[in-house]
């Protein structure tokens, strides 16, 4: 057996074109910004729907995107999500099949993009706030009565509210290993003991919700992973009700 039809054999087939992809844009991303192409973040990562910048389709772009400018951050951004990928989907993609799981990647993904954008839609004016100096009655005033000029400076801010990364879909992932694997064990660095995934599900859970309503790692997209969990969960209790899959086949 060659090394080619190995790989094919350990990883299915969705799992393993997902990886190359994201993979292949990572790099790209960082090439054609290095000589001064063109800004793939710009272009295909989220932005908030009130700004230029915006197209429907970066729900779907912005989930094989991940940073390239902050270095070791950046790398481990990208790293850490394809692990998990690899950790998770290919028992999820043989559970599910290969159409149904990339049905699920990127239902969680665009869901943590709508998500991400109903997040922006809330706090947007509170954000801009704090960056002006001012409460958020003041800024609505100043917004208000202001001419062209505001309107630009508002679009600007606007376009500068993007995400980029495959967070979202990798959190569905594990809400759905746990959801079919409750009481498998699992060893995650640092913990020393094994723990079940049905708690690391609900424990990973808990903090980004924590995280999000404090705004602690405020550079994180922590509703997004959030926005994942939940439309893989209602995706989930959809295919159960429609008796696509059930509690009879073994994997739970």
């Amino acid at each position: 057996m060659n090394s080619r039809q190995g790989m094919r054999s350990v990883l299915p087939p969705v799992t393993q074109n997902l990886l190359i992809i994201t993979v292949i844009v990572w790099v790209a991303t960082i090439v054609l910004r290095k000589v001064g192409i063109i800004d793939l973040d710009q272009l295909l990562g989220l932005h908030f729907w009130l700004g230029s910048d915006f197209n429907p389709a970066q729900l779907v772009t912005y989930m094989f995107m991940h940073d390239t400018a902050q270095g070791f951050a950046s790398f481990s951004h990208i790293f850490f999500n394809m692990f998990s990928l690899w950790m998770f989907g290919v028992t999820l993609e043989r559970v599910l099949g290969a159409k149904r799981f990339l049905t699920y990647y990127l239902v969680c993904g665009i869901g943590g993009g709508i998500i991400q954008e109903l997040t922006w839609q809330l706090s947007w004016q509170s954000i801009l706030a704090d960056i002006n100096g001012m409460d958020t009655a003041t800024l609505n005033q100043v917004i208000a009565g202001g001419g062209a000029t505001i309107q630009n400076q508002l679009n600007s801010f606007y376009n500068s509210l993007v995400t980029v990364g495959a967070s979202a879909a990798v959190f569905g992932i594990l809400l759905a290993f746990g959801v079919f694997f409750p009481n498998m064990k699992l060893f995650i660095i640092p913990i020393p003991v094994p723990i079940k995934a049905k708690w690391l599900v609900i424990g990973y859970g808990l903090l980004e919700l924590v995280f999000g309503v404090t705004g602690a790692m405020s550079g994180v997209a922590h509703f997004a992973h959030l926005g994942g969990m939940l439309f893989g969960l209602l995706l989930i209790i959809y295919w159960r009700k429609r008796g696509i899959i059930g509690g009879g086949h073994g994997y739970y």
